[in-house]
């Protein structure tokens, strides 16, 4: 049976092979379908693969997932639960996850026109469908509150960070927003709360070469050739803590966490960096009382569509 790595790999691939479906089911209750690509193997049944591919999810949830009519062919048609296995095909199917969290926090709309809009996140909650989020996430919250079955996130912010996430609305035009943020042609800036360093000299430009680390979901600081870049400067000072201005010209995973780690300064209420602590269990209430002291603060960037200035700011607040 494949290992958990080897299936998040493996469903990296199959989703990435298989992102040019023609047809896509539309969403339901605000989830859009995921599509996968069915590789060479020997599985008699489409279950069988899915039990194998998806080792997290039991069989009895796929069957009843199945039975519900949430995996459907490449035509949008429902699939039996005898479905045979056939190679080279594609599948549609709808996540789920039984008993949900609630973030019990709100998003707030900053900007809409006929081309983006963009969103203030609040922390806790993830941009997009992931892991024990569906239903509490910006993107399906978006979705439902808008009426916008296209909307589609152009970057990403974590989920423990809050602050602004641009989206985009029309699929004709939405090569150029990511264009846009593949080419750097956005000003990206944030703020955070960490402790004071009086020996260290601000503003000053960090650039590192970060990797993932041995640790899981931690990256790290490596040798090696930069390939994240942060300018750091110094806006408040309160006691032993102090207010940062962060500016991102590059956008590796974590960078902002890493690197002011790195610097012996992490993030207030960072549960991952310097230690990664361990997840809420599966049915249990996290705790909302400390967030992590990231906000993503401004987006500024000339509109590629309308040739427009665009300035946006977040209306969050850290803790001063």
């Amino acid at each position: 049976m494949a290992t958990a790595t080897g299936a998040a790999s493996g469903w990296r691939e199959l989703v990435k092979s298989a992102a040019v479906s023609a047809f896509v089911p539309p969403s339901r209750d605000g989830v859009g379908a995921s599509c996968i690509a069915l590789p060479a193997g020997p599985w008699p049944l489409l279950l069988d693969f899915l039990v194998e591919r998806f080792p997290a999810i039991d069989r009895s949830v796929w069957c009843a997932r199945v039975v519900a009519g949430e995996v459907l062919n490449a035509s949008g048609q429902p699939l039996a639960l005898d479905a045979p296995f056939i190679t080279g095909t594609k599948i549609f199917y709808y996540r789920s996850v039984p008993s949900e969290i609630v973030v019990p926090f709100e998003e707030r709309i900053v900007f809409q026109d006929a081309y983006l809009v963009v969103a203030d996140k609040p922390h806790f909650l993830p941009v997009a469908p992931v892991g024990r989020y569906v239903q509490q996430t910006l993107l399906v919250r978006l979705k439902k509150r808008l009426g916008i079955e296209s909307l589609a996130p152009m970057h990403r912010i974590d989920r423990e960070t809050a602050g602004l996430v641009l989206f985009s609305i029309q699929p004709s035009t939405r090569a150029a927003y990511q264009a846009m943020f593949r080419d750097r042609a956005v000003i990206k800036k944030y703020e955070a709360i960490a402790s004071v360093r009086p020996d260290l000299t601000l503003p000053t430009t960090v650039r590192n070469r970060l990797a993932d680390a041995p640790s899981f979901m931690q990256m790290q600081v490596v040798d090696g050739a930069p390939n994240a870049e942060t300018r750091i400067e110094l806006f408040a000072v309160r006691g032993q803590l102090a207010r940062y201005g962060l500016q991102p010209a590059t956008g590796q995973r974590h960078q902002l966490r890493v690197q002011m780690n790195a610097l012996g300064m992490p993030i207030l209420n960072d549960q991952i960096y310097p230690h990664h602590l361990p997840e809420t269990p599966d049915g249990a209430q996290p705790d909302f009382s400390q967030p992590l002291q990231l906000l993503a603060k401004s987006l500024e960037f000339i509109d590629p569509v309308t040739g427009k200035k665009r300035l946006f700011d977040s209306e969050r607040k850290l803790l001063f």
